[in-house]
C-alpha cells in the first residue's frame, strides 16, 4: 500500500488557506473553565469538543499528550478516542511528545505515535534530536515507508533553551540552526524538488530567530520547510504577524494557538477558532477566510 505523503498532506491544508494548528492542552484551570473535572473524561471531552470545531477550519491538532499521561491508562484510552475522531473528520493529528532517544528505544516510540494501527497512531511527533540528527532515522523510515512527519526541536520559546540551542557546534553552526539545515537537506533528498517536506521544525514565535543563527529572510528552494510555531496568543506572539515574524519560511507555517483558543470553554469555542484561523491566512497570504 502506498501512503500519500504528509507533506503533500500538509501542501493540501495551505493550499486551502488553512495554517492553523489547534492545540488541545487539557490542564486543570481550563478544565475547570470547562466545567468538566480534572480528569480523563475532562481531557477527553475539551479534546472532541476542539477536534469536532476544528474540522474544515485548522489544518491540523496538537494535543499535549504530557497533559493526557498524567492519568495514566484511562488518559491515554481517552486520548484514543480523540484520535479517533480527528481520522473520522480528517483532521491531521500532531502528537506532542517530544520524544528523543538512541537506537532501539526511539524505535519504539516511532512505533508508539507512527505506526499505522497504532492505538495512538499520529499524523505526526514532535521528536528531539539533541543526541544527533541521525538518531532519528528509524522514525525517518516511517516518514518515508508510512506517509508520516517529524516535527524537529529546534528554537524553543523558554529563556532556558538559549544556551543549548544557540550553542556553536564544531562545524560553526548553531545546534538550532543544524537541526532546521538537516531537516532541509532531509526533505531535499526524499522529498522531490518541490511541494512541502515531510520533516519540518518546531521554531518560537517569540524568538528573535536571528540570534539563533536561523535565516528567514529569504524563501529557500526544494521542498518547503514546515514550521510548527508555539508562542501565538497566551506567550505574547500576535498571529497577525506571522508573516513578518517567518519572512521567507512563513509559506509553510502551522501556527498553534491553545489557550487563547481554549480559554472560554466550550461556549463560543468554534467562533474562536474561526477566528485565529483566518487571522493567520490573511497574515500569510493577505486573503480573508
Amino acid at each position: 500500500m502506498t501512503h500519500r505523503s504528509f507533506g503533500d498532506r500538509l501542501a493540501a491544508e495551505f493550499a486551502a488557506g488553512r495554517h492553523l494548528c489547534a492545540g488541545i492542552d487539557p490542564h486543570g484551570p481550563l478544565l475547570a473553565d470547562w466545567g468538566v473535572g480534572d480528569d480523563a473524561a475532562g481531557a477527553e471531552r475539551m479534546g472532541r469538543d476542539v477536534v469536532a470545531a476544528a474540522a474544515g477550519v485548522a489544518a491540523c491538532v496538537k494535543p499535549q499528550i504530557a497533559f493526557f499521561e498524567r492519568f495514566g491508562s484511562a488518559g491515554f484510552a481517552a486520548l484514543e478516542r480523540v484520535f479517533e475522531d480527528a481520522r473520522a473528520a480528517g483532521l491531521l493529528v500532531v502528537a506532542d511528545v517530544k520524544r528523543g532517544d538512541i537506537g532501539s528505544s526511539f524505535a519504539a516510540y516511532g512505533d508508539a505515535w507512527l505506526a499505522p494501527g497504532s492505538p495512538l497512531e499520529a499524523d505526526a511527533m514532535t521528536v528531539v534530536a539533541y543526541q544527533g540528527f541521525g538518531t532519528l532515522t528509524s522514525a525517518l523510515e516511517r516518514v518515508e515507508r508510512d506517509g508520516k512527519g517529524l516535527f524537529v526541536l529546534a528554537a524553543t520559546s523558554n529563556a532556558e533553551a538559549a544556551e543549548v540551542q544557540q550553542a556553536r557546534r564544531a562545524d560553526g553552526r548553531s545546534v538550532a540552526a543544524a537541526m532546521v539545515e538537516d531537516a532541509t537537506a532531509w526533505n531535499a533528498a526524499h522529498c522531490g524538488e518541490g511541494g512541502v517536506g515531510s520533516v519540518g521544525v518546531v521554531l518560537g514565535a517569540t524568538l528573535d530567530l536571528a540570534a539563533f543563527g536561523i535565516d528567514t529572510t529569504e524563501r529557500p528552494t526544494g521542498p518547503a520547510l514546515p514550521v510548527l510555531a508555539p508562542g501565538f496568543g497566551h506567550q505574547g506572539a500576535r498571529i497577525e504577524e506571522a508573516g513578518a515574524i517567518f519572512g521567507g519560511i512563513g509559506h509553510a507555517l502551522l501556527a498553534n494557538e491553545s489557550r487563547s483558543i481554549l480559554n472560554g470553554g466550550p461556549n463560543g469555542l468554534s467562533e474562536r477558532i474561526r477566528e485565529r484561523a483566518a487571522a493567520v491566512r490573511f497574515a500569510l497570504s493577505g486573503e480573508p477566510a
